[in-house]
């Protein structure tokens, strides 16, 4: 190799083309250069041109140092190092530096004989503000080699790390191992370009890899060693080759954009987008690229949020018309369950037309159910939640599920060891079950097996950015799997929707498992369905761990001796319930059961009996009621002058007044419509109970 540098004009070729977009490289092409020891473009070797369609393709500082003349030729990204500086394009690299020559020049000697200088926070006393300031910079000078190599000149590739350097001393004031740690880290760079997280890549004439730089080492796995003369294509996605050849083509032409995503495959096997921008550089395309996988998977989550966003929307519009509808629902069906009940009394037992009594009551307990359900999907039903382990609930149910799914169902429960408690409302997640069962059931034509599994479960960070709406965490997981026909995928994505069934007409509401999807959202979990025809269906519910242990159940009363009798007594309830009928058959039945009973249409009214210092047991209210006073207050001041009160509220949906979350306010009692003369009778005795207690 010689040691010399050579002229710029030695070997004269057609003008080159330069990167475009960038603010220095239309003032290169403009740049009178026959004014400067380079002459005009025109006469340019091929290394000259390259070296500096390089720099100004790069979003890094870089600077050319051309001839013994030392002639500077920069990107947009070195301006800022020069600051306020005369203008330095085509002008002597010495002379734009005079003031700190003195330091440079020794480094400038050493790239003459062919070593590159790599130097950290390098101190300078610079003048580009109008005044002279202490200033740090992290450069590398390598020399520049012609075809025939010769050095012809220094690439300089610098960042100012002044910032850095102050920031690191104040640091050392606080902490020497913080120090260590950045200087360790630091002179590990052994070159300033192993920086740049963007991939460089140079194509010869045929398209043939001629040179990649660190990052597209770092990013691909591959080494330019096994890259050097393969043809780009190969690197490309089967999928995108023509594309991407059609393309390359067309830049070449300079008949398209130089902007291309593309995928290329790493060196272990897998692929990785690649954002490109190219140039080219006489026959060779320069193209400078990022990774943007990461890009794509946000975009990809955010999507899947604004999904989930657009689903919450539909969720608590459908809310709201169910709650309404659940509440005036709830008074029809309470109007004429107890009109029934009283009747039922009225007959007395053995009369013929009971039957039809019992027909149309059960009528209304299957309306009450659908209305329950409604509430579950659209998540505002009232829950009642509590510290559980759910074995022990589940396995007590096998005997009714056995019961209910017939024998010709083989059923299998397997529980894990050391199963997490959960807040879990359990009446409900019985019913989930044996919702999911009867689905089972269904989807096997009543025969086959049926397999619940119950056992702890995590759902990762993985999982959770998967899937929006999940909490990564600890959980309690139910598993109900069938051995039936299973889902086709267009069946199985509309499996949770409301009066979506599958089941022949009037076999199903189509509110099964959207009941249960509601349930666990508003519990706090998850729910997830696996399927395939032929193969069956797997749904798993998720339920949060709760750390706090179980309490020990109180027997109930009356429990394992029968369903205990009716129950009254001689205290005094308020009564108060807009609804004139509903207001009347609670009257009626309470009246019967021996209780002293007043009444108000709204709030206002049952305050002016309270304030009559009439002695009052038991305030039994409606929760959603007309005028100023709502149903809350009018309990806390009754309260507040009638100490000791005991407060039932009864309603057919309570919205926010007394549940919240999902889950009854602590310390409050409801009674849900329809209600039975049964349910009436207990929940009043309980509640008194409670209160004398």
């Amino acid at each position: 190799m010689v040691n010399r540098l050579t002229d710029a004009r030695d070997s004269p070729v057609s003008p080159p083309g330069f990167a475009p977009g960038g603010v220095m490289a239309a003032r290169v092409a403009a740049h009178d250069w026959g004014a400067t020891p380079l002459g005009p473009i025109e006469g340019w070797p091929p290394a000259l041109r390259i070296t500096a369609n390089l720099v100004l393709a790069s979003h890094f500082p870089s600077c050319l140092v051309w001839g013994e003349h030392k002639v500077m030729i920069y990107n947009d990204a070195f301006c800022p190092i020069l600051g306020r500086k005369p203008d330095a394009l085509g002008r002597s690299f010495q002379q734009v530096w005079e003031e700190v020559w003195d330091s440079l020049d020794p480094i400038w000697a050493l790239t003459r004989q062919g070593r590159s200088t790599f130097i950290e926070d390098y101190p300078l006393v610079v003048n580009r503000s109008g005044a002279s300031e202490q200033a740090y910079f992290t450069f590398c000078y390598s020399p520049v080699f012609d075809e025939h190599g010769h050095i012809v000149g220094m690439l300089d590739t610098v960042i100012e790390t002044t910032e850095k350097v102050q920031a690191m001393r104040e640091a050392a004031r606080f902490s020497v191992a913080l120090e260590d740690e950045l200087n360790a880290l630091t002179q590990d760079r052994d070159r300033i370009w192993q920086l740049s997280s963007d991939l460089m890549l140079l194509l010869d004439a045929d398209d043939a890899v001629a040179a990649i730089n660190p990052a597209f080492t770092r990013t691909l796995g591959w080494k330019e060693g096994e890259l050097s003369g393969r043809p780009f294509i190969t690197l490309v996605h089967p999928a995108e080759r023509d594309q991407v050849a059609a393309r390359v083509a067309l830049i070449r032409a300079a008949a398209a954009s130089s902007r291309l995503e593309i995928q290329l495959r790493h060196k272990d096997g897998h692929f990785v987008y690649i954002v490109w921008t190219s140039a080219l550089n006489g026959n060779y395309l320069l193209g400078i690229g990022r990774d943007s996988t990461a890009e794509r998977a946000a975009a990809a989550v955010l999507k899947r949020t604004e999904a989930a966003l657009q689903h919450a929307q539909k969720m608590e519009a459908i809310g709201k018309l169910t709650g309404g509808v659940a509440h005036d629902f709830n008074n029809l069906l309470q109007i004429i369950s107890g009109n029934l009940q009283l009747l039922s009394a009225v007959l007395g037992a053995g009369h013929g037309a009971l039957r039809y009594v019992e027909r149309a009551l059960a009528g209304v307990t299957r309306g009450a159910k659908l209305a329950s359900y409604l509430l579950a999907f659209s998540r505002r039903q009232a829950l009642e939640p509590e510290v559980a382990r759910i074995d022990g609930l589940l396995a007590g149910m096998d005997d009714m599920l056995r019961r209910t799914l017939d024998g010709q169902v083989d059923i299998e429960t397997r529980i894990g060891d050391g199963l997490w408690h959960t807040f879990v409302d359990t009446a409900q997640l019985e019913n989930a079950v044996l919702n999911l069962c009867i689905n089972a059931r269904d989807a096997m034509d009543g025969s086959g097996k049926l397999t619940i599994v119950i056992d702890n479960a995590v759902l990762d960070d993985d999982y959770a950015r998967a899937h929006v709406e999940v909490a990564a965490g600890e959980y309690v997981m139910i598993a109900v799997g069938d051995t039936g026909s299973g889902m086709p995928p267009e069946v199985l994505q509309r499996a949770f929707d409301p009066f979506f069934s599958t089941k022949a007409e009037g076999k199903g509401t189509g509110l099964g498992l959207s009941m249960v999807f509601g349930f666990v959202k508003q519990s706090g979990g998850h729910v997830s369905i696996a399927s395939e025809v032929g193969a069956g269906t797997t749904v798993r519910l998720y339920l949060p761990r709760c750390p706090e242990a179980a309490a020990e159940a109180a027997p109930a009363a009356g429990e394992g001796e029968g369903e205990p009798a009716l129950a009254g007594g001689g205290e005094t309830v308020l009564v108060v319930e807009d609804n004139d009928a509903v207001r009347d058959i609670a009257v009626e039945m309470l009246g019967e059961l021996g209780y002293t009973v007043l009444e108000a249409p709204d709030a206002v009214g049952a305050m002016e009996i309270v304030d009559s210092g009439v002695p009052i047991d038991l305030l039994f209210t409606d929760v959603i009621m007309p005028g100023p006073l709502r149903s809350p207050e009018l309990a806390r001041r009754a309260r507040s002058k009638l100490p000791g009160l005991a407060v039932l509220f009864t309603s057919g949906y309570a919205e926010n007044a007394i549940v919240h979350d999902g889950r009854l306010d602590p310390g409050l009692e409801l009674l849900g419509k329809p209600y039975t003369r049964q349910a009436l009778a207990r929940k009043i005795r309980l509640v008194l109970e409670r209160a004398r207690a």
